[in-house]
């Protein structure tokens, strides 16, 4: 198996790598037999997605994608769909969710270490970002040369999604699915008990500032934890502004949302990050649940 499977109270946890997180898939109300067979099926999900839409491979459609050198490339209606959702979420974001901002990481390195941002290596790079650059159609895409996509902002949060309803689909029991904090519940557990996910404390890994009872729906958070850079003596997170090049200025350390669907969290709590010191007032505008690190 490629995976570890556990029982906890009522709950079978099926354990496994992916998309560079650790991964959870809860089943509550399975028998063994059928939390290891469903638990197949979320594994090789995943991994299916992972390697469909992974920059780091040579070998898929993403690949082909950024290395077409103008030309155009023949893409599936999944493909096609995500595109699309990449567009609309440009849209709403006024520009700053932009897949094709990925090339950006040419310019900076956010390891913990102090920054040297070189402002000529980032005007050079902010020449291959826009997504108003990118056409698109049904069957097909095409980049200006020199430009890419990556679908890390919305990538893991889908195969979430997509890894939760499968599952409760194939086997009817109540699912929560955990990749790397991002979340998604479908149905309450027996004795119509609710799943308790805690939010972490970007200070302290592995530290609950407090806990989300859900029964159905989704949780999502974006923050500086783990990926940050120090530039004059201030932390300054990895998401950038792709109009600038820069990182989001004074945004809060993390940001959880709780929503209907892993996407649909997912995206707000980047939008808000990019809102910088306007964060919380973008998601009081969305009329969501949300918890603010600063």
């Amino acid at each position: 198996m490629d995976f570890t499977l556990d029982r906890k109270e009522q709950s079978w946890i099926a354990r496994f790598s992916a998309m560079a997180s650790p991964c959870e898939a809860h089943l509550s109300g399975s028998s063994r037999s059928e939390a290891e067979r469903l638990a197949s099926l979320a594994v090789s999900e995943t991994r299916r997605i992972e390697k469909k839409y992974s920059r780091y491979r040579d070998d898929n459609v993403v690949y082909a994608i950024n290395n077409a050198d103008g030309s155009d490339v023949e893409i599936d209606i999944e493909t096609f769909q995500l595109l699309q959702f990449a567009g609309q979420c440009y849209e709403l974001s006024n520009g700053l969710f932009d897949i094709t901002s990925g090339v950006l990481r040419a310019a900076w390195r956010f390891d913990g270490s102090e920054a040297l941002p070189d402002q000529a290596k980032i005007d050079e790079v902010l020449e291959r970002v826009g997504w108003l650059n990118v056409k698109l159609t049904e069957k097909q895409i095409t980049l200006l040369s020199g430009m890419e996509i990556d679908f890390g902002g919305i990538g893991k949060e889908y195969a979430v999604d997509r890894v939760a309803q499968n599952m409760f689909g194939e086997g009817q029991c109540a699912v929560m699915i955990n990749f790397g904090g991002d979340i998604r519940v479908i149905s309450p557990q027996s004795h119509d008990r609710s799943w308790v996910i805690g939010i972490e404390d970007p200070g302290l890994e592995d530290t609950a500032l407090g806990q989300v009872e859900l029964k159905n729906g989704a949780v999502a958070t974006s923050g500086d934890a783990r990926r940050f850079c120090l530039y004059n003596g201030k932390r300054l997170g990895h998401i950038l502004n792709p109009k600038t090049g820069w990182p989001i200025t004074d945004a809060p350390r993390s940001v959880t949302v709780i929503g209907g669907t892993c996407v649909e969290a997912g995206l707000l709590s980047t939008l808000a990050m990019l809102q910088g010191p306007g964060a919380e007032q973008f998601l009081r505008e969305q009329d969501t649940q949300y918890h603010c690190v600063w």
